[in-house]
């Protein structure tokens, strides 16, 4: 039996830190272009009540969505011991490509994943590099793609990064933007052959809602009324965003268990998109209850977000090095632990992925 190993792991987290405060004295504007009547302090205070965020990263004016990609990349390559040659696949999921500081214009030509691919210095033509574009659940999608072709015998070793500089793309002057941050994480899953107790992926789900729900994630023009209608930035119906997400996420995380063969008891972490620290907690509460369990247990879920912030599809790879690294106590990973990935972003994409460790 062929299986889909994750062998190496890594993340690059920007040293420069955006705290709350920093947004204290910003004036927020509504969707019509007026000032909210609450004030900056206590917009702040509800903003951290609801999303648990404390702090995010942001990258340095210097780097690139594809500099963080290639920092990641390059540590969960020195983690896997694999020589970046033998690499059949080298894939690299984000959303807005690389945007230089202050110019709100991507470039995605050539693809992050040939520029990563460049600075990485792997030579050998038949590592296939390209991109993905899937919302949030990008990185996942990429270790679903990954699994298919090494499970067919395609490929034998692949590199999926997610990463992200999000704060290049926001408006300052809506709230939503105290969400997002950069950052970028990075596996090496290879093909080995084991039986049903070996470790490797076990099964997943994969879905596009993209009737009312299509643009529930989009870009827009600036909250602020004298601002150029020509630029556009990140904007999210953050409300339709969590009720979504609470009705269609604890569905897809139980048909991902189901098709694997996986009960929720056997479940030791589940590592969730960090979008919003409440409405993550509710994901997994509605989870449980779906098995009429009416909570879940004690440390299952990691969490991140309080000091990265919403990085898009660096956050669940990051949050996965860190734990498997021992870098988040009191979590850890042991051999033979069931752990289960979910992720939701824009399209609306929803996908999770079950993995024996």
């Amino acid at each position: 039996m062929l299986r889909s190993v994750i062998t190496g792991s890594g993340c690059y987290i920007p040293p420069f830190v955006q705290s709350n405060l920093a947004f204290a004295k910003q004036v927020f504007y509504t969707a019509n272009g007026k000032p909210l009547h609450t004030g900056p302090d206590e917009v702040v205070s509800k903003f951290k009540k609801i999303t648990g965020i404390e702090e995010r990263r942001y990258a340095t004016n210097d780097l690139n969505t594809s500099d963080l990609g290639y920092e990641a990349a390059r540590l969960a390559i020195l983690d896997s011991g694999v020589d970046p040659e033998t690499i059949d696949q080298l894939i690299v999921a984000h959303n807005f490509g690389n945007v230089i500081k202050d110019t709100i214009q991507t470039a995605a030509v050539p693809s992050l994943a040939s520029l990563i691919k460049n600075k990485l210095g792997i030579r050998n033509p038949n590592c296939v590099a390209y991109d993905i574009l899937f919302g949030c659940p990008g990185w996942l999608q990429g270790l679903i793609q990954s699994d298919a072709f090494l499970r067919s015998g395609l490929a034998k070793k692949t590199l999926i990064i997610g990463t992200e500089a999000l704060s290049r793309v926001i408006d300052m002057y809506d709230r939503d933007s105290m969400i997002f941050s950069d950052g970028a994480g990075a596996v090496i899953l290879e093909q080995r052959t084991g039986d049903n107790a070996s470790p490797g992926i076990l099964g997943y789900s994969v879905e596009t809602h993209a009737m009312e729900e299509v643009d529930y994630i989009n870009m827009g023009t600036s909250f602020y009324p004298d601002s150029d209608p020509r630029i556009r930035y990140l904007k999210m119906q953050g409300r339709k965003v969590y009720e979504f997400a609470l009705k269609q996420v604890p569905a897809a995380m139980k048909l991902c268990l189901e098709k694997s063969g996986v009960g929720i008891q056997e479940l030791k972490k589940i590592f969730i998109h960090q979008a919003n620290e409440k409405m993550d907690e509710a994901i997994v509460s509605r989870l449980y209850l779906l098995y009429g369990i009416n909570e879940p247990p004690v440390n299952i879920m990691p969490m991140s977000i309080s000091w990265l912030g919403n990085s898009s599809v660096a956050t669940v790879p990051t949050l996965f090095d860190l734990v498997r690294k021992n870098q988040l106590p009191p979590h850890e990973l042991h051999p033979g632990d069931i752990i289960l990935f979910a992720s939701i972003g824009a399209g609306m994409n929803i996908n999770a992925v079950c993995y024996r460790y």
